[in-house]
């Protein structure tokens, strides 16, 4: 039996203590804030509820898996038994900037096709479909390489690919932006493809072809939601790993990561004390990690290497209370921006600053958990955005362009439909500067590092580090940020931990 010093309680953090305590190993999980769930929350006011981290769950069969191998006596094995999972039909608003709308189900690429036909007219729904063939096309060549596999460098890709011909439908050479006008005509299912580049925080300029696969895995497997909002699954997982016997110790804040031997051996807390540790995992972002808790000459090269990833972009939130009810509003809801290539220049260009007309993301749950009553809404808001950076780039701790962006946000709202500012209780405003502050995520950048450029995935931290005995988890390491991604990468740590 191992000893193991799991350093952070988000998702990754969790899932991957619950699983190596399912090995047989002793856990114990440091936490610097005091709540678990890292970026998965749900902030509740005055009956309101809203999802500030993810809004979205797919692939569920991650958390399936995770929760089916972690049994305890207490409860009920399955997902289902820990949490009310519900399939969102329809799920997703679009609006244009020439104010087509469509509305698309939360599953079913044909059924998304005919709705984008409806919508769109032309070819559409035909080259939807002529996309998503090559879209399952992608899942079934990236799968396992890609997302369930340990990936330090092109030479770990080797053993799994199939045959030749799944290079081509990778197409590394290809981004995603190039992919669409391979396939679109119509600029609106570009920019509608453009989209999914940033479920990875990235620029669609920039991204690679392979980010299609997100609308496959999104509309085969479906769009989730959870009753009470996506932060009771943080809930269920800290309680999980509560009923299999694993510590958690919030307010510890490691300081240093301690080797001997060239292996790990302990970490430091803050307060001064020492744990030892056999193997320590780490949640923390990995540009916090290597920069500034590895003590080991060992962390010249990863440092090196992230310092070459571009990180992913951040995002600017206002939750609104909302008296009565929207008709057409959708559980998502996207606003399309005219000119979304301004938006990427914003954020990722040489001058960050915040986007003048940004697309606008509106998740407003049917769900009378999330609501004092029916004749309310809980609305989230948010935009993207570049990350914190006070020096080089916008400095969101300024009160005055918070406030100033915030009125513009609403403004931008009411110009495209949704003037709610005569149906406001209250609102709050949640930037970059506050999620770096509370997650330490440098900048705020939601997903670590984005997936811009072709060598992106090899740019982001291994799971396994160049120090025996240090492993990482969560969205900076390896496959990546997003629910789905974060629950494998703790699948991928555990299995090359191995059982006590």
């Amino acid at each position: 039996m191992a000893s193991v010093v799991v350093i952070g309680a988000g998702m990754g953090g969790m899932a991957a203590a619950a699983r190596l305590s399912a090995q047989g190993h002793s856990v114990t999980v440091l936490e610097q804030s005091e709540r678990a769930g890292g970026k998965v929350e749900t902030y509740r006011r005055d009956g309101f509820a809203f999802d500030t981290g993810p809004s979205l769950l797919t692939l569920p069969a991650v958390y399936r898996d995770l929760f089916l191998k972690t049994p305890v006596r207490r409860k009920g094995a399955s997902l289902e038994d820990n949490v009310d999972l519900r399939g969102l039909d329809p799920a997703f608003g679009y609006r244009w900037a020439d104010s087509v709308s469509a509305v698309l189900p939360g599953s079913n690429s044909n059924r998304v096709a005919a709705a984008l036909g409806s919508a769109l007219g032309g070819s559409a729904e035909a080259d939807w479909k002529r996309f998503s063939r090559r879209s399952a096309d992608l899942w079934a060549a990236t799968r396992v390489p890609f997302l369930e596999s340990p990936l330090s460098g092109p030479r770990d890709l080797l053993p799994h690919l199939r045959k030749w011909s799944d290079l081509r439908t990778v197409a590394p050479w290809r981004t995603l932006r190039g992919l669409a006008h391979q396939y679109f005509d119509d600029d609106r299912l570009v920019t509608f493809l453009d989209r999914y580049a940033t479920y990875t925080g990235s620029d669609p300029r920039k991204a690679p072809a392979a980010l299609a696969v997100i609308p496959f895995v999104e509309q085969t497997f479906g769009a989730w939601h959870i009753g009470g909002g996506i932060g009771r699954l943080a809930d269920a997982l800290h309680q999980r790993c509560l009923d299999r016997g694993i510590t958690f110790r919030f307010g510890a804040d490691v300081t240093r990561i301690h080797t001997e031997a060239n292996r790990v051996s302990a970490v430091t807390l803050a307060s001064g004390e020492r744990l030892d540790a056999d193997v320590v995992v780490s949640d923390a972002d990995a540009r916090h990690l290597y920069g500034q808790l590895l003590d080991d000459k060992a962390a010249g090269h990863p440092r090196r290497r992230l310092s070459k990833a571009t990180p992913s972009l951040a995002g600017f939130v206002i939750l609104l209370a909302v008296r009565g009810r929207t008709p057409g509003l959708q559980h998502h809801n996207v606003l399309f921006t005219a000119d979304y290539d301004a938006e990427f220049t914003a954020i990722f260009g040489r001058a960050p600053r915040p986007v003048e007309d940004p697309t606008i993301y509106i998740c407003a749950p049917d769900d009378s958990l999330m609501r004092p009553d029916d004749d309310h809404e809980s609305w989230f808001v948010l935009v993207n955005a570049p990350r914190h950076d006070p020096l080089a780039g916008v400095d969101w701790s300024d009160p005055e362009l918070v406030a100033n962006y915030r009125e513009r946000i609403l403004d931008l709202l009411a110009a495209r439909g949704y003037d709610v500012r005569p149906r406001l209780l209250w609102a709050e405003t949640r930037t970059p500067a506050d999620l770096e502050r509370t997650t330490r995520s440098p900048g705020g950048s939601i997903y670590g590092t984005s997936s811009n450029g072709a060598r992106a995935a090899f740019l982001r931290a291994a799971n396994r580090s160049p120090v025996p005995g240090l492993f990482l988890v969560g969205g900076s390491a390896h496959p990546g940020g997003g629910l789905p991604l974060v629950g494998m990468s703790a699948a991928i740590v555990a299995d090359l931990i191995g059982p006590a």
